[in-house]
């Protein structure tokens, strides 16, 4: 008998409900042992880490947020600008909102008949989503769907084919986890085989018929990037262990080609080749033998690195025209070396893989980063403020005996940089956590002020989302002061009384029209809870605009100076 979708959704909420990581990753293995099919086992730890649809077959369902937000207002007999819009806003959540609005609304619990859908129903569901064209189309498959589905059920599937997180503090990492624990297998060589694999369930049923090592690497398909973590949470007890790279303003990606065929994947492993002809063209002129490359893509203009805000305007564009390849062209940086002479050399020391990486970028004149060896700190000081000068974000140290630890954010590389800035916001949401913060609010919607603002109505408006850079005791204090503020609860969230102010540092400021800003913050995080300040204290969406258009037209300095990477 298959297993239903109902009990899967069961087991992602237990899971989000539940705290300590290996107290999750015990609940998702007892549930993937007791699966007796292949294509439950595949499905499940598919929909868990990946989404509706494997990471590899680039498909997307292509349902946003505005399509399943319609449905669900027509589903339930609400008005969407009046009712559904408001609360998706309380609970800064579309799928929560969704899910609470099917619970108590009693139109749309009369249209509901669960049907005990499996798991390959659902997969069905979303194929057919992918194939469906136009946005009528997709809702009446959404609402014929929701008509067997219970409300979590609704809310899981609706976050399955986002093809992201489904945001209950359980990453792929737990699920390789898992899937170790329920098989007996070894951790590593079950994170090796879905590095090699692409697919969290052919790994799933590879470790259950006890057959990893069957595990091959296919060129063309996109592998689990490594990662860095910041330098200022790890000790560096030998800074000459290190050599130092600039961090570029650019965008991760890997690139694989052989002879006239070029694939691009981005960090999330999407196939964004189309975006990119430039590149694609770049390498299929060259013609190089098999090869997997770890780099950066960047606008290069004028023998300058250019905002990384300007690449933001090719990103999407799966067929960029004339003027936009004109405007802002862009170069493939390549850093690290995976695959080449038809083998992969993950294993292979850092100091190892840049010789070969040398050796090819040399030959067929490709774009490399420049490395740099470090003997003090003031090494590393004097290399980061000429980062700066370049207009980079600062630099990555690499440990030269390190291997590629794919999926992995250890001490081998670390990230040298500043937050690009801070502003003093106000606290407008408090989101309920999970996992160990579960009972407190920890996630916390922040915004700018626009009284004053001719454009807007309202006294002030989100900028983004920040959950991290307070104590326990700040959290704490937090959540007592939150309870005099709350002025409306939806679920788990509350709105807030405009009063605690909340000083922010981010990275940099991005474009998005679809906020109500304009912009978003890209990794906002708390500086500092100012008690002392008051919402006639925050800064304003005039200074965020302010704040962009300068670092837009900071001067750069050119790569002919101090060059951060060089051809071949």
């Amino acid at each position: 008998m298959q297993t239903t979708f109902l009990q899967f959704c069961n087991i992602v909420q237990a899971i989000r409900e539940t705290r300590g990581n290996n107290a999750k990753i015990n609940l998702f293995a007892e549930y993937l042992a007791a699966l007796k099919s292949d294509s439950d086992l595949n499905l499940a730890a598919q929909f868990m880490g990946e989404g509706a649809f494997s990471e590899l077959s680039g498909k997307r369902a292509s349902v946003g947020s505005r399509t399943s937000g319609l449905t669900a207002a027509e589903f339930c007999e609400i008005d969407y600008d009046l009712v559904f819009k408001p609360c998706r806003t309380a609970t800064g959540s579309s799928s929560e909102t969704i899910e609470r609005l099917m619970e108590n609304i009693p139109s749309a619990i009369e249209k509901r008949a669960p049907a005990n859908l499996t798991l390959t129903d659902v997969s069905q569901i979303a194929e057919d989503l992918y194939n469906a064209s136009g946005r009528d189309n997709k809702k009446a498959l959404l609402w014929h769907a929701w008509e067997k589905m219970k409300p979590t059920e609704i809310k899981y599937f609706i976050r399955i084919l986002g093809q992201g997180s489904l945001r209950i503090g359980f990453e792929t990492r737990s699920v390789l986890a898992s899937i170790a624990k329920a098989f007996g297998q070894d951790r590593e060589e079950v994170r090796y085989a879905h590095m090699i694999t692409g697919s969290l369930g052919k790994t799933a049923i590879l470790a259950r018929e006890n057959r990893l090592d069957e595990a091959r690497f296919k060129l063309f398909h996109p592998l689990s990037f490594m990662l860095a973590s910041p330098i200022e949470s790890r000790s560096v007890e030998d800074i000459a262990k290190y050599v130092a790279e600039e961090k570029f303003d650019g965008m991760r990606a890997q690139l694989h080609t052989d002879g006239k065929q070029v694939k691009i994947f981005s960090r999330d492993l999407n196939d964004i080749t189309q975006s990119f002809p430039d590149i694609v063209n770049f390498f299929t002129e060259r013609e190089l033998p098999p090869a997997v490359f770890d780099g950066e893509i960047c606008v290069y203009k004028d023998n300058t690195i250019l905002p990384f805000q300007l690449l933001q305007k090719r990103m999407g564009i799966k067929k960029p025209g004339k003027k936009i390849l004109n405007q802002y062209p862009v170069l493939f940086i390549a850093y690290d070396l995976l695959y080449t002479e038809n083998r992969p050399i993950f294993d292979m020391k850092l100091t190892e893989r840049r010789n070969l990486l040398e050796q090819i970028t040399g030959q067929f004149n490709i774009p490399i980063a420049s490395q740099n060896s470090l003997n003090s700190t003031d090494d590393v000081e004097t290399l980061y403020n000429r980062a700066l000068e370049h207009g980079n974000e600062g630099l990555m140290l690499k440990l030269k005996e390190s291997v590629y630890e794919y999926g992995q954010r250890r001490k081998s590389w670390l990230k040298v940089k500043k937050p690009g800035g801070s502003f003093d916001t106000i606290m407008m949401y408090a989101h309920a956590g999970s996992g160990k913060r579960g009972g407190t609010y920890s996630d916390f919607t922040l915004g700018v002020s626009v009284k004053d603002d001719e454009r807007y109505e309202e006294e002030f408006i989100p900028i983004g989302k920040a959950y991290g850079g307070y104590s326990d005791d700040e959290l704490k204090k937090m959540n007592q002061k939150i309870k005099a503020l709350t002025v409306e609860r939806y679920g788990p969230t509350l709105g807030l009384i405009p009063s605690l102010v909340i000083e922010i540092e981010f990275d940099e400021i991005q474009v998005n029209k679809r906020t109500k800003a304009g912009y978003t913050l890209r990794f906002p995080r708390f500086r500092a809870i100012r008690w002392d300040l008051g919402p006639n204290d925050v800064n304003t969406l005039k200074d965020v605009e302010e704040y962009f258009n300068k670092s837009i037209e900071k001067e750069r300095l050119p790569q002919n100076q101090n060059p951060s990477f060089s051809f071949g």
